[in-house]
This record gives C-alpha cells, sequence and structure tokens, in this order.
C-alpha cells in the first residue's frame, strides 16, 4: 500500500479486517516494523478519536509520532496553484509539502470540506497537493469526501458483532441544525459496498449521496420502513449535497429512539462520534445494550494499526 486516501487503495479488504482484529488481540507483535522512523499527523480541523487513536497505533508499531495543528502551531497553508501569495497564507503547499516529506516517512492529514464550493471539496486538493509534492505515503484521517480510517472500523466492528452471514445494515440521516459534510456518510457506503451486506441508505428527499457513494445501496426515503429487520443501524447527520451544503430540514422525527430500535431484528447502534444527545439520538438508546459507539470508536485503534502496518510493510 503507497497511499491510503479510500479504499481504492486498497487490494484485500478482508485481510485489512483480519489485520486490524488481529492487532486488538496482540498490540505490539509487529513493533519493530515501524523503527526508525516517523510519521506526522497534520491537522487542519479538530480531532479526538483521529487523533489518539492513529497516534497510539503508531505508537504500538515502533514510529515516532509528530503532530501538528496547521494554521496554530504553523504557517497557513496555500493550496493554489500560480497565485500571488498577498493573503493570509505565509507558506506554500510546494514547500511545506516537500519539507515535511523530509522528515517524515509518512504523513497523516485531516482536512474537511468547506461546504462552499462542491467541486472544490470533492477534487480533495489539500490532499492531491500532498500527495504530488511530500513524496511519501499519506494517510487519510478524514477529508472533504472520505473518512477511511473510521469505515475500516466500522467493519472490524460488524465483522466483529454480526450473528448472521449477511446482516442489514441501514444507514440513516439524522436531524442536526447546522451543516455537516457528507464524508462519513460517503465513506460508509464506499465501504459497506464490497461487504456482504444487505445496504439501506435512508434519509429525508433532498439527501441523497453522489451515485458513486450509494452504489448497490438501497435508498428508502421512509426510516421506519428501512428500519424494519435491520441488524445494525449506523447513525450520522450530512448535508444537502445536490443542494451543497444546505440545511433543507432539521426534523427531529428523524431522531433514533428506542421506539425506533424496536422495529430492527434486535439491531445494534452505531455512530462515528461525537454526537448530541437527544437531538440525533436518545439517551435511552446511546446508554443501552443496543448501543455500540464505545466498542466502534476503540476499533479506530486497529483500524489505523492495520493500514500503518501495511505501508510500513510496503517499505522494506
Amino acid at each position: 500500500m503507497n497511499h491510503f486516501l479510500s479504499i481504492n487503495d486498497v487490494t484485500d479488504l478482508s485481510q485489512l479486517i483480519s489485520s486490524g482484529i488481529s492487532a486488538k488481540r496482540n498490540p505490539f507483535g509487529d513493533i519493530e516494523l515501524g523503527k526508525n522512523k516517523t510519521i506526522g499527523l497534520l491537522f487542519f480541523n479538530s480531532s479526538l478519536r483521529t487523533r489518539i487513536s492513529t497516534q497510539k497505533a503508531a505508537q504500538n508499531l515502533g514510529l515516532n509520532v509528530i503532530t501538528m495543528n496547521v494554521g496554530q502551531d504553523g504557517w497557513g497553508l496555500e493550496m493554489e496553484e500560480g497565485v500571488i501569495m498577498n493573503g493570509d497564507k505565509a507558506e506554500h503547499v510546494k514547500e511545506a509539502a516537500a519539507v515535511i516529506g523530509s522528515y517524515c516517512d509518512i504523513i497523516g492529514i485531516r482536512s474537511f470540506a468547506g461546504l462552499q464550493d462542491r467541486e472544490k471539496d470533492y477534487s480533495e486538493q489539500v490532499f492531491q497537493q500532498f500527495k504530488k509534492y511530500a513524496e511519501v505515503p499519506i494517510v487519510n484521517l478524514e477529508s472533504a469526501t472520505r473518512h477511511p480510517l473510521q469505515s475500516l472500523a466500522d467493519c472490524i466492528t460488524i465483522e466483529e458483532f454480526k450473528i448472521k452471514q449477511r446482516p442489514k445494515v441501514v444507514l440513516t440521516w439524522l436531524p442536526h441544525f447546522k451543516a455537516l459534510p457528507q464524508a462519513v456518510a460517503n465513506s460508509f457506503c464506499e465501504w459497506m459496498n464490497p461487504m456482504d451486506v444487505e445496504l439501506v441508505i435512508t434519509h429525508p428527499e433532498g439527501y441523497d449521496l453522489a451515485p458513486e457513494f450509494v452504489g448497490k445501496g438501497q435508498v428508502i426515503y421512509d426510516q421506519n420502513k428501512a428500519l424494519e429487520g435491520a441488524d445494525f443501524v449506523y447513525g450520522k447527520n450530512w448535508s444537502s449535497y445536490q443542494h451543497y451544503g444546505q440545511v433543507l430540514t432539521d426534523d427531529p422525527s428523524w431522531m433514533i429512539t428506542e421506539a425506533k430500535m424496536a422495529l430492527t431484528d434486535n439491531g445494534k447502534f452505531m455512530h462515528c462520534l461525537p454526537l448530541r444527545r437527544n437531538m440525533k439520538v436518545a439517551d435511552e438508546v446511546l446508554d443501552g445494550p443496543r448501543s455500540l459507539v464505545i466498542e466502534e470508536a476503540a476499533n479506530r485503534e486497529w483500524s489505523a494499526q492495520a493500514v500503518l502496518r501495511e505501508i510500513l510493510l510496503g517499505m522494506q
């Protein structure tokens, strides 16, 4: 694995899931792989689970870790080519990426969608510029369109907790009062498509995801109907793709409650976190036996470790 930007960089998904589960059983089994190597983690946006889990995974593999909040710990970076840099960005990505690449063997980057310009966000400019100029492997810690480390952790969680060979997995939109990116929802669908699951996507009309991410997923606009017989319910808010970045509704009836979960086949609830209690999901669900949000978050360490292990093996 040269880079990890999306599932398209994965050659064997089953093997990668198994690698994460193996790391969970033996966290330090590959600690020599990262000896005398360094990973730089660059955060253009806030992070809790991604930051800590990736740093922990890197340390489990023997890597040195450097973490930086771009624009706070260092200069703001200009991403556009051929511009007159007379604005608020003091350094160009050409130099910054090349320099960081000379210090680090791997670079992890987190950079969210601006939700103003769909074409610009979906071009993944930050990641493409670092990939072009850093000349070392780039790991996606969440981008404008995808969150693949989260999605791999979701795959691991479903593999661990499924009791059917082919479970029904429902991705449901949740109400929120401000615009959020499509990255987690996009990525979840993209990773569920090659899995042996029945994927159903439910959301209000106007919130359809880009077709290339939906894939074989069945879209149902009636949430109650979609939840019937579900084995896993994955909740997430996202703003409109068609009416880019807009909040078309914050209908509270889409909140997941115990009554909604009762429609499932003793289904488990998943969410990438953070989430706003009693607006998106009721306390009774989050604090009850159906919730897998903590187990899912814990698996972020093992998804990161599986990916970093593959990259390190490729360096040998």
